[in-house]
């Protein structure tokens, strides 16, 4: 009987502590549902922009169809955000879209910047850190970072320093190591002295030239690496990725998805009128 009354004790008991962890789990959803909710982010990926009449590929989009689509976001009541606001915890608009560029294009300065300018919209640009050093023509300098950043309408990210497969002009490789990858059998020393160490070295160079730590990463071909999301996330309170896709915003902002804009793609493809 004694026997029979502590398996039924113990089985009491086992049941209340299952309820006990029900409800405390229900309880920190409720928590997080009150004091973080979610909020849908729209997250366009941009790259390089070029003067109406020459030819675009996926990477690129002309200045007339770039002005058409702040248009078509401002009339249909889109608001446009940085990343430094998510990282500081600002409420996101109704119809919250962040801009972002690839690269650090000298057309993010002559172009994008005027059309930016003449909208009042913002828009984030991950810089490949390596090009202002080199003073490539091609891309955009440090006096104009600082020139964009002082506007209000610009931020400054990183696309890292020079992990961009440089040696085969951006392509990807077929079955190689792409962007910040660990090359197989790779020792962490040497990863960190080719990989870490260019992650915090355009970081650095960020904060030093533009006069503002950068808090937007943007992965080069979208590609992650568990090696070293430790330090990205710890640099980078945001973070972006390649892959289409609606971003729930809460408390955490890292591995947003982007849409990839191109000529062939409308607004209305991604956005919700």
């Amino acid at each position: 009987m004694a026997r029979k009354l502590r398996k039924c004790l113990n089985r009491r008991t086992l049941f209340l502590i299952g309820v006990g962890v029900l409800v405390c789990f229900l309880s920190l959803v409720l928590v997080q549902a009150m004091f973080f909710p979610k909020h849908d982010l729209y997250v366009l990926m941009y790259h390089h922009v070029v003067e109406d009449g020459e030819e675009c590929n996926d990477m690129t989009v002309t200045i007339s169809r770039l002005k058409k689509d702040l248009y078509w976001m401002k009339a249909h009541g889109y608001q446009t955000v940085l990343p430094r606001e998510l990282a500081a915890g600002e409420p996101l608009p109704e119809r919250a879209v962040m801009i972002t560029f690839d690269d650090g294009y000298l057309s993010n300065y002559e172009l994008l910047y005027p059309a930016l300018q003449a909208e009042q919209m913002k828009a984030v640009i991950s810089v490949i850190t390596c090009m202002p050093d080199r003073d490539d023509k091609h891309y955009i300098d440090w006096e104009m970072c600082r020139e964009m950043t002082e506007s209000g309408l610009v931020e400054i990210g990183s696309h890292t320093y020079a992990l961009h497969n440089l040696d085969t002009k951006g392509l990807v490789i077929s079955d190689g190591v792409n962007g910040i990858q660990r090359a197989p059998n790779e020792s962490y020393e040497s990863f960190q002295a080719r990989v870490l160490d260019d992650i915090q070295k355009s970081y650095d160079l960020i904060a030093e030239n533009v006069g503002q730590a950068p808090t937007f990463f943007a992965y080069p071909f979208g590609v992650t690496e568990r090696s070293a999301l430790a330090l990205i996330n710890a640099l980078f309170p945001v973070t972006a990725l390649t892959q289409d896709g609606i971003a729930q915003v809460g408390s955490d902002f890292h591995g947003l998805p982007r849409f990839r804009v191109t000529m062939a793609t409308g607004m209305d493809s991604f956005l919700p009128p």
